[in-house]
């Protein structure tokens, strides 16, 4: 009895939905945020150089 309705259970069809509207639509891109790069390469150069002049400095 028990096989009967399992089997029953499984061999029905699958209720699928129809075609939507495939999603939200994009819109315009958004502004890139504007962070200066340059800023936190040119503090860590001018460190290293400070670091290496006070190396040349001790010898």
């Amino acid at each position: 009895m028990l096989v009967l309705l399992i089997s029953g259970w499984l061999s029905q069809p699958a209720a699928a939905q129809g075609p939507g509207s495939g999603g939200p639509v994009p819109g315009p891109a958004p502004d890139p945020t504007a962070v200066p790069i340059d800023g936190g390469a040119s503090a860590l150069l001018a460190a290293a150089g400070l670091l290496g002049y006070r190396q040349l400095r001790r010898r």
